[in-house]
């Protein structure tokens, strides 16, 4: 038997979130207003699906200018397909999780191949395509095609976590947590709810010192009426990053040209730009026979760099007045056009180190 009354308290928070949400969205360049849906735009889901690549553990903040620039060189689904992986990469370079660059372009290939170049509608379509899972299948499907899923990301998690008081430790409550935002989606406008959630989590129902006087679901908040709100969600403790040493080489040519080289297309940083380097798990951080030309190498200082899964710390080594011979997997650029490779941040890093003036804007 329906529960009358549970429907009609889930019902109240999708409405009383929505009419904060008229009032206090945020304004994101993927994004349409809800004044601007209300006259008939629709959102566009090319837009939708690369920013929501982008914001998968990337914040708002950081992903703003990366999808401008993105949208401005590839503006539709067609564009990118058309694009090499290689400048896809160029553009992505700092934003990290590079995998996620891979399957960007991966996705938009099939999108135009097998549907016309229009994005699939059905959640299971959706999750057939590269880079997608469910989250994000569910945010295409409730944002850019206004079907009721439950999208939920970590800001989502918190706030369900609090309203409804789950004490659960959050890595095994991910199903309830679902379950319960399932609940909530109202049928009707269930994209701007999925970002009205976030929107809250982002804004006020904060990690620490959430500003629960001014939500809008503080009368139907079962932690604030427990006093736990800063309690919730219940997080196993953190263990310590594992620490990978390393050395990388920075090769200038007579010319002060820098030698650069291409990862391997599969495993970390795949396909990417890169300095001669080697890091593993109590690798050497002197070790010179690894470097990719003989001669005198001297020592600039060390760069540490945080992965998801483990700290790099790695010694940097330079050499100069080299010869420039032509190599199968390697290529000599100028110093002032190292800016338009495709090079991840750790590599930045390290060539700053012996270079300060490449990347201007690099914190070692």
């Amino acid at each position: 038997m329906i529960n009358l009354h549970f429907l009609t308290k889930h019902e109240k928070i999708s409405s009383q979130l929505l009419n904060w949400y008229d009032r206090c969205h945020r304004i994101l360049p993927w994004r349409i207003t809800p004044v601007e849906q209300a006259r008939g735009t629709k959102p566009d889901p090319y837009k939708v699906w690369v920013a929501e690549i982008m914001l998968q553990q990337t914040t708002v903040k950081a992903v703003k200018s990366y999808f401008t620039r993105f949208l401005s060189q590839w503006p539709d689904i067609k564009a990118l397909s058309q694009a090499s992986q290689d400048d896809v990469f160029k553009i992505w370079a700092g934003l990290g999780y590079y995998s996620r660059a891979r399957n960007l372009k991966a996705c938009a290939d099939k999108i135009v191949a097998n549907y016309n170049s229009c994005f699939p509608q059905t959640i299971e379509e959706l999750r057939a395509l590269p880079g997608i899972g469910e989250y994000t299948a569910a945010a295409i499907a409730a944002i850019a095609f206004n079907q009721p899923y439950a999208v939920v990301d970590s800001n989502v998690e918190r706030v369900v976590s609090r309203l409804f008081h789950i004490r659960i430790a959050l890595s095994a409550a991910k199903k309830e947590i679902r379950s319960y935002m399932q609940g909530i989606t109202p049928h009707k406008r269930p994209g701007d709810f999925a970002q009205a959630m976030m929107d809250l989590g982002s804004s006020i129902c904060t990690f620490k010192r959430p500003n629960c006087f001014i939500c809008p679901l503080n009368d139907r908040c079962i932690a604030l009426e427990k006093n736990e709100t800063e309690n919730l969600p219940l997080r196993a403790l953190k263990t310590k990053k594992p620490l990978r040493t390393g050395i990388a080489f920075v090769a200038l040519s007579e010319n002060g040209r820098v030698y650069l080289q291409k990862r391997q297309e599969k495993g970390l940083l795949g396909g990417m730009s890169e300095i001669p380097n080697y890091f593993a798990l109590n690798a050497s951080k002197t070790d010179l026979s690894l470097a990719p030309f003989t001669g005198i190498w001297n020592y600039q200082g060390d760069i540490i760099h945080v992965f998801t899964h483990f700290t790099l710390s790695m010694s940097v080594y330079m050499m100069s007045n080299l010869v420039e011979k032509s190599y199968k997997n390697g290529w000599w650029i100028k110093t002032d056009e190292l800016d338009k490779e495709a090079l991840p941040s750790v590599m930045k890093k390290a060539l700053a180190k012996a270079l300060p003036t490449a990347f201007r804007k690099i914190k070692n």
